[in-house]
């Protein structure tokens, strides 16, 4: 078990580092934004799939911006998609800012696919760099998991609604908005200029600072030509938790929780695998508590878990272990099917995954289970509850008996005496005086000591 406690413990010690500095990470950022003022405009990064910590991040993009009196809130931004919840929450804020903000689809490669086209078109300003691409917005692709024809019909018509609202709200193409959805149509940065789903292209983030300047949002002219850039990274948390909520690593999660769980049973005392497991339990409850995760998956993978277990008490040559190994494969699987297409699990994790649970399981855990329910079989606790024979009369003051040839002091538990010849059953033993009480016997075979 050493080896699964060194793993234990290094993975308890990263998890107390990093969330022990996420309040300093963060003291750092505020620190940061309050040496801001002036005539400047706040820029955050928003790479990867979108998701709920995206969502934070935004926000706390949104609230810097105001607290710096900023120029406006520009989001850098490159991503395949994401959560169609996640997309929602953030086209609110959007929609509801009265801050100016700027989408600018960078660098040059970038995307702004699936989620990405909502939030895009929920700018006040929307702006992409040269050789970038928009849309593919379809909500199969943003929702993920299979959805029977009138469920799927009407998370289309949802979205259909929606990305044509937030067009006609920032007077874009919503046309080509709804075909983005239906058809999952993409194009390029030129193509979306010219259908008026953009206002400009922009080289690098100075040359959108021109093009801004003197544009008209909320009533005010904005005036970044001059302005200075004042970036607000992710703060240390933010990192940390969209980090734990890739799905890879919540299946690395779910792991370390049953191996750690698990292990502290199966070896009490252990203490670093059972807090180790609890911790990674706790994560992945934050986890499955913001993303969509599929319950039947948590379902097999509990089965798979209690087949493992019958196997070490019932052995079914591998029938059992096979079936937890089938169990616990499709669990996995379907613990991250509500997940948009860029971030389902792959079989690249999944099978190694599976095979060293089945390992873990049919192995080590197998053993420790076996021994923490076998009687024992050697030392003074193997003769616990034979039976052994009475040499002088036993009461609570004393008395003796035979055991494997040798002659024990001996002491009732009861105010019952055992008469010589008679025999009597083992209790406890208490230094060189054995507790004993009267023999009944039964239609058992009895297992006795002389």
């Amino acid at each position: 078990m050493k080896w699964i406690q060194n793993i234990s413990l290094s993975l308890f010690l990263i998890g107390a580092l990093l969330v022990s500095t996420s309040s300093f990470g963060s003291a750092l950022q505020v620190d940061s934004t309050d040496t801001a003022s002036g005539n400047s405009v706040t820029v955050i990064s928003v790479e990867g799939a979108i998701g709920p910590t995206t969502t934070n991040y935004i926000r706390r993009g949104l609230e810097t911006s105001i607290e710096r009196n900023a120029e406006a809130l520009i989001i850098e931004m490159d991503t395949p998609g994401g959560l169609l919840t996640s997309t929602q929450d953030i086209v609110q804020l959007m929609l509801a800012s009265e801050m100016p903000i700027a989408v600018y689809v960078t660098p040059s490669g970038g995307n702004a696919g699936s989620a990405g086209t909502f939030i895009t078109l929920a700018g006040h300003i929307a702006a992409m760099a040269p050789t970038t691409t928009i849309g593919a917005a379809s909500p199969v692709s943003m929702g993920g998991g299979q959805q029977d024809t009138v469920m799927q019909k009407k998370i289309f018509n949802y979205s259909e609604s929606f990305i044509e609202n937030i067009a006609k709200e920032r007077d874009r193409n919503a046309e080509w908005a709804r075909s983005a959805v239906r058809d999952g149509e993409a194009i390029t940065e030129t193509e979306a200029l010219e259908l008026n789903v953009i206002d400009f292209i922009s080289r690098d983030l100075d040359e959108l600072l021109v093009q801004m300047d003197g544009m008209e949002v909320e009533g005010e002219p904005l005036q970044t030509a001059q302005a200075s850039i004042e970036r607000l990274e992710e703060s240390f948390a933010e990192k940390f938790f969209s980090f734990i909520m890739r799905p890879e690593i919540m299946l690395i999660l779910t792991m370390v929780a049953i191996y750690g769980i698990v292990g502290e049973v199966t070896n009490p005392g252990a203490i670093v695998p059972g807090v180790a497991g609890v911790i990674a339990l706790i994560l992945l409850l934050y986890g499955s508590a913001s993303m969509p995760i599929n319950v039947a998956g948590f379902v097999l993978i509990g089965l798979a878990i209690v087949l493992f277990v019958i196997e070490a008490f019932t052995p079914t040559f591998g029938i059992l272990i096979t079936g937890g190994a089938v169990s616990f494969f499709l669990g996995a699987l379907m613990l991250f099917q509500e997940f948009p297409a860029e971030m389902q699990l792959s079989w690249y994790w999944l099978v190694p995954a599976t095979i060293l649970t089945v390992i873990f399981f049919g192995w080590i855990a197998t053993s420790g289970i076996k021994i923490q329910f076998t009687e024992h079989r050697t030392g003074l606790e193997s003769l616990i509850g034979k039976k052994a024979k009475v040499v002088d009369t036993i009461d609570q003051n004393g008395g003796r008996i035979m055991i494997s040839g040798e002659y024990w002091n001996a002491v009732t538990e009861s105010d019952e005496k055992i008469k010589s010849n008679q025999w009597c059953e083992i209790v406890r033993f208490e230094g060189l005086t054995v507790t004993v009480k009267p023999h009944k016997p039964n239609k058992e075979i009895d297992h006795g000591v002389n």
